[in-house]
């Protein structure tokens, strides 16, 4: 047993997701900071205890802002409020961005009028709802002679949807495939 018995153990430390952990009060490990005031005013160049100091005062925490700076700024205050005003920014800025979705149409090489055409009305649903769409063709076996075909087909795709979208990419072999790319037209 005794060989098996390994007093060591490992720990796991859990790092935050944010690399933007920002020094504050005590974690500040410099000599001299220039400091901020609440109120912005600057107070100057200080030792950091003195800067510690006038932040226990107001009952605030003393921030480092920019610790790349020569010599490091720091501010005072409520850190707390910080972070719940710098989260809110963030959520708001997430919810105001818009994710394109890229949406894939596949075709056959010898595809029937009908088919083609409900494959161009889903690809002009996708476009009208704001996503990209890939266009393919997979090339099998003897179909790899004719890419020419192809080729056409995907051209009267991007003219059946040309009134909804703009070729991105134009169609293109990628080993056994063909690949085109339509954005939504940009709307003015």
């Amino acid at each position: 047993m005794d060989g098996l018995y390994c007093p060591r153990f490992l720990f796991w430390r859990c790092l935050p997701i944010s690399s933007k952990e920002i020094a504050i009060n005590e974690e500040i490990r410099f000599k001299e900071v220039r400091v901020i005031d609440s109120d912005g005013s600057q107070l100057g160049i200080l030792p950091l205890k003195d800067a510690l100091k006038a932040a226990y005062e107001k009952d605030l925490d003393l921030v480092n802002i920019a610790p790349t700076a020569n010599p490091p700024v720091c501010k005072i205050m409520d850190y707390g409020k910080y972070r719940f005003e710098q989260a809110k920014r963030e959520k708001e800025a997430k919810k105001n961005q818009k994710v394109v979705e890229i949406k894939e149409i596949r075709l056959g090489l010898s595809i029937d009028t009908h088919d083609f055409e409900t494959k161009g009305n889903q690809a002009k649903k996708f476009l009208a709802a704001g996503n990209k769409v890939k266009v393919s063709i997979r090339f099998r076996g003897r179909e790899m002679g004719h890419p020419e075909i192809g080729l056409d087909t995907m051209n009267r795709f991007a003219e059946y949807c040309s009134e909804a979208s703009v070729v991105e990419k134009p169609a293109k072999m990628e080993g056994r495939n063909m690949l085109m790319f339509l954005a939504p037209k940009p709307t003015k």
